[in-house]
């Protein structure tokens, strides 16, 4: 039992859902346990042999077709995939990336050609995928991107550089987000899919020394005269990347959301556990009135944010989560996200700032989500332009 004891929402109440709950939880306990979790982050990233399992295992493309190499799930069995593993403090594996951003650019607007060639190897885990949007000099305005892919006589030559890139030392299949035309602005970008191996003018700098998420493959990486083939052109057309883009990002400021929200339920029950153990002044901490109201006003915060996550979560299902609405999920949850965090560390006291406690690596990891995906100021601008 959770710590917000919300129903379930009718979209999740079918009986394959809760059994593939089940088998996500048992995929999980085994092949990332806290033992494991501790030797990833201490390396920086998680062995590809891992990914492999999980593909294995049907945890790669959930929501991907069947008839595209997919598990021929929806939205709903990714949503699972996130529950379980925030609920388990497992933050910086970034199969969500792969499976419910990066695979649906390639599902919704690759060709049938694209959609063979890397939609199966990515669900058995021989591709991972990741997408390369942020610059070190343009982050959430993806107008300003630098990078540059320039028409060569059989493709395209891509020159530029990225940051911030998650999934970056692992992945051997990137899209790239770049110009194909720079003096068309937004409707000069384009998509273009970079195959790594043995692939000259591709460098991937370092693996980012993070606050958080340590065990998050989070790079920079360098493109040099890098020739793509022109059949790697996402949907085969130039100039529909930023229309791309614009068309995932809902779901991608929902799923943070959902992390967050996984999160929040994570900290919460490290914390009621904990001062219903801890004494102090000869009685539990839980009987403090302080510590009652304090932990009853976030439950209280934390079941609204549930509310309309599964809300928001109905919408998308349905086709219709509009950008301003997963935008004001995100911009609440990431920001209840740490407010829960660092008010459950209070309430552990000296130890909830020892790294030997979850509450501290929670704390560390929940900061990030407020900025990536879009910071906070860029969801209330987005918010505000509907007023």
């Amino acid at each position: 039992m959770g710590p917000l004891n919300t129903p379930s929402p009718s979209f999740m109440a079918e009986e394959e859902i809760t059994l593939f709950r089940a088998s996500v939880a048992r995929f999980l306990d085994d092949v990332a346990a806290p033992a494991k979790l501790a030797t990833w982050r201490q390396a920086g990233l998680v062995p590809t042999s891992a990914w492999q399992r999980a593909g294995e295992a049907g945890m790669l493309c959930l929501s991907t077709a069947a008839e595209h190499g997919g598990v021929g799930g929806d939205f709903r069995h990714e949503l699972v995939l996130i529950q379980e593993m925030g609920r388990r403090g497992i933050e910086g594996w970034d199969i969500t990336l792969h499976n419910a951003i990066v695979a649906p650019y390639i599902e919704s607007f690759g060709t049938d050609a694209q959609k063979q060639r890397w939609l199966p190897a990515m669900a058995k885990g021989h591709i991972i995928a990741a997408i390369a949007m942020t610059e070190p000099g343009a982050g959430s305005d993806l107008q300003g991107v630098k990078t540059t892919a320039r028409r060569d006589h059989d493709g395209y030559l891509i020159n530029g550089a990225k940051t911030f890139i998650t999934n970056g030392q692992n992945a051997n299949l990137i899209l790239v987000v770049c110009k194909t035309d720079p003096s068309q602005g937004a409707r000069g970008t384009s998509l273009i899919a970079v195959e790594t191996e043995g692939a000259k003018g591709f460098a991937r700098g370092r693996n980012l020394d993070k606050i958080g998420r340590e065990l998050a493959d989070t790079s920079e990486l360098f493109f040099a005269d890098l020739h793509a083939p022109e059949e790697n052109l996402l949907g085969g057309s130039e100039g529909q990347g930023f229309f791309q883009l614009m068309q995932k990002l809902p779901q991608e400021r929902l799923i943070i959301a959902a992390q967050s929200m996984a999160a929040i339920e994570y900290a919460l029950k490290l914390t009621i556990d904990y001062v219903k153990e801890r004494k102090a002044f000869g009685k539990p901490i839980i009987d403090f009135q302080n510590t009652q109201f304090a932990l009853a006003e976030l439950k209280t915060e934390a079941t609204i944010a549930q509310v309309f996550v599964n809300h928001c979560t109905e919408r998308l299902l349905s086709g219709e989560l509009d950008s301003a609405t997963a935008s004001m999920a995100k911009l609440w949850v990431t920001e209840l996200h740490c407010k829960v965090v660092d008010a459950c560390l209070q309430m552990f006291g000296g130890y909830g700032y020892m790294n030997e406690y979850p509450i501290a690596q929670a704390y560390r990891d929940a900061r990030v989500n407020r900025i990536y995906g879009g910071t906070s100021e860029i969801m209330k601008l987005l918010i505000a332009r509907t007023l």
